[in-house]
């Protein structure tokens, strides 16, 4: 690579409002110097994320960690799961020696910061704190995000919570090594779903391009995420296969606590089951319902653009994107994709 094209990738992140995005509220440079200001006048910060988390919310919380102790900040990060446990997939992400279980995560954060989690609801048993926290600082990127911050930095133009992380982290005069990027890079590939979501904008190829700079292994990063998963996985995926149902426009299936234990498999590792379905042809939206570990219904939809799946899950206590959004259910089966069904009809 030559001098000229590092120097240009090694330049800080171009603020949204100079680069192609989607018609959106960049976040104003006063709230971003406000953040750095409260950072830097705190000592000891607690940064969470929300439950069972995806790779960009626990890429971004951890890369803000990383600069944050760089600078000599106590950092306790978080999410609040009752089974507090990285999925498998994200094992390889660094950093995870700065969580705490959410039991020993402080009860009244001086300064507490919350990444990629569009509601409070979102982040569990996290949640009392959010509520005790001095200043609360919401970093996302969520359109159903109605900030609940003492301070929100959220852009819904930006592809990925990720984006605004490397921003802040530019802000705080840090800079990008191989473990920030790929905590970044994490989070930027999963949530463009490998750039090939519509959402995807110039400027995330353009952070991509940053990262992959730092001597990022991408191919192993690849692996990790999309190309591993242990043998009863196939089992329970055969299962769900042989329960779907399409109906309507809707392809559907569920998975059991009964089904899991059965192959012994987590709940995280079911993260994947929804790209699988998504892909009939027939269905433009698709649903999984996934039993966790206290018997309640995870839902995970997508849509192939026509509906606004986020405005569906948001009317039944969840949220997310247009075409990718989740809820929790504690109605049987049947009575979960009814109300989803209705909620459908009436989008």
């Amino acid at each position: 690579m030559t001098p000229d094209v590092r120097d240009r990738l090694d330049r800080p992140p171009r603020v949204y409002a100079d680069t192609a995005q989607p018609a959106s509220s960049p976040v104003p440079e006063s709230a971003w110097r406000r953040a750095v200001q409260l950072i830097s006048q705190t000592e000891d910060i607690a940064l969470a994320c929300h439950v069972s988390p995806d790779g960009d919310a626990l890429g971004s919380m951890l890369a803000v960690g990383f600069v944050l102790r760089s600078l000599g900040k106590r950092v306790a990060a978080s999410f609040g799961d009752h089974d507090f446990t990285v999925p498998r997939l994200l094992r390889f992400v660094p950093g995870q020696e700065m969580l705490v279980p959410p039991a020993d995560y402080p009860a009244e954060p001086e300064l507490m910061i919350t990444f990629d989690s569009p509601s409070v609801a979102r982040l569990g048993l996290l949640g009392e704190s959010v509520r005790r926290a001095h200043q609360l600082i919401v970093v996302d990127h969520h359109p159903s995000n109605d900030g609940f911050g003492t301070l929100d930095l959220i852009d819904p133009g930006a592809p990925a919570t990720a984006m605004l992380a490397e921003q802040l982290i530019y802000r705080l005069g840090g800079s990008l090594d191989r473990d920030i990027a790929t905590c970044l890079y994490t989070g930027l590939v999963t949530d463009t779903g490998s750039f090939r979501h519509s959402s995807t904008t110039p400027a995330a190829h353009e952070m991509a391009a940053r990262l992959v700079a730092t001597g990022l292994h991408t191919d192993e990063i690849a692996r990790e995420l999309w190309d591993r998963s242990p043998f009863g996985y196939l089992k329970v995926m055969a299962a769900a296969l042989d329960r779907v149902v399409l109906d309507d426009g809707l392809v559907w299936t569920y998975v059991t606590r009964v089904d899991r234990a059965a192959r012994g498999l987590p709940y995280s590792e079911l993260e994947g089951l929804i790209d699988v379905i998504r892909r009939t042809d027939e269905a433009e939206v698709a649903a999984v319902l996934k039993e966790d570990d206290q018997g309640a219904w995870q839902v995970s939809t997508r849509s192939k653009g026509r509906v606004d799946v986020a405005a569906v899950c948001a009317a039944l206590g969840g949220g997310g994107h247009h075409n990718a959004a989740g809820f929790t259910s504690h109605d049987s089966v049947e009575e979960t994709v009814a109300k989803f069904r209705e909620l459908l009809r009436e989008a």
